[in-house]
């Protein structure tokens, strides 16, 4: 018998009849075939039944290395906005979606983040702190402690006076206030935020909880976090909407593609610093390419997926940086809010 005979008989190319696709019917859902897929359901015709096989499912289904992920990458890094406008007008099965790209990323960032960069901490409440710093503190707590009993002296002199101490209380309550963060952190102790009130129960509870122990409340919401990283997207596609309020033609799925590409990016971008990084790159290089690259993208990427001039591309890029600013922050009270700190 033949090696073909044999490799024909073991490993039948439809996945259980003689071998290969001349039958002329879909496995999966029994139409007949006109072509080496399933017009119907997308299956192959020719079905492996190999371990390479699990390799290659697992790789098409991750990156998609039959060629969507080499396509997507470069246009993603230097070509963004081109990227976005041609997906967004119809162009998807060339590419790889940003929904996946981004899942991705962000489990590739996080995976990373803790295998070489570790766990964020603050500082240990136990280490003494040199005597310079020491002086310095001393320093710090003297000056406010003068502040407050000034405003102490002013207030009962205004009132002896018959005069409003209306200004003279909340000054006296923020100097107070000050110093209490001063005294806090003499000590080694991150500053308070016990006095914080959202009106929010459940982030109420999650910033004393933070409050009460921050390196548990780091430790959380970082191990969390990618967990509730899709929250960034339905967060952030409003203030890029808001943006283009009067582009009656823009709709908020462009937008949501927009957002969800350059979250991908910028959590690729994390990768790769973060392997330069341990790679010894200078971390000074490190700091310039994070705080250039990510504004430069956003300015490509919103000037080729709008089709928009630089000017308006450039206003909308100082925007957009202080919405992310803002989205970020949102993103952390979101996670307190769920109780992550706890």
């Amino acid at each position: 018998m033949s090696a073909g005979l044999v490799a024909h008989a073991v490993e039948p190319a439809t996945g259980g009849h003689d071998g290969d696709a001349s039958h002329g019917i879909c496995l999966n859902c029994g139409t007949a075939l006109a072509g080496p897929y399933c017009h119907a359901c997308g299956q192959a015709g020719h079905i492996h039944r190999s371990l390479a096989a699990i390799w290659h499912d697992l790789a098409h289904g991750v990156l998609h290395f039959e060629g969507k992920i080499w396509r997507t990458l470069p246009m993603l890094a230097f070509r963004p906005g081109e990227l976005t406008r041609r997906y967004v007008h119809g162009e998807r099965a060339r590419f790889v979606s940003p929904l996946a790209l981004f899942l991705f990323s962000v489990f590739l960032m996080f995976a990373v983040i803790n295998l070489f960069g570790g766990h964020l901490e603050t500082p240990d409440l136990n280490v003494a702190t040199t005597p310079q710093l020491q002086a310095q503190a001393a320093n710090q707590i003297e000056i406010q402690r003068k502040g407050v009993e000034n405003t102490e002296r002013k207030i009962a002199e205004a009132r002896a006076a018959g005069r409003d101490t209306t200004a003279l209380q909340e000054n006296l309550a923020t100097r107070r206030e000050m110093l209490k963060t001063v005294e806090a952190a003499s000590r080694g102790k991150p500053p308070s935020f016990a006095n914080i009130r959202t009106g929010w129960p459940k982030l109420d509870k999650g910033i004393a909880k933070a409050n009460a122990n921050p390196n548990l409340a780091l430790y959380k919401i970082q191990s969390n976090a990618y967990k509730f990283s899709w929250a960034l997207i339905p967060i952030s596609v409003p203030f890029v909407w808001l943006m283009f309020l009067w582009h009656f033609r823009r709709r908020v799925y462009d937008h949501a593609i927009f957002v969800t590409y350059s979250l991908a990016f910028m959590s690729l971008l994390t990768i790769l610093l973060t392997m330069l990084w341990v790679a010894g790159l200078n971390s000074d290089v490190i700091s310039v390419a994070a705080l250039v690259i990510p504004p430069v993208h956003i300015y490509f990427q919103l000037k080729g997926a709008y089709e928009i001039g630089r000017f308006g591309a450039l206003v909308r890029t100082f925007l957009l940086l202080i919405f992310a600013s803002i989205a970020l922050v949102l993103f952390l009270l979101f996670l307190l809010g769920l109780g992550i700190s706890g």
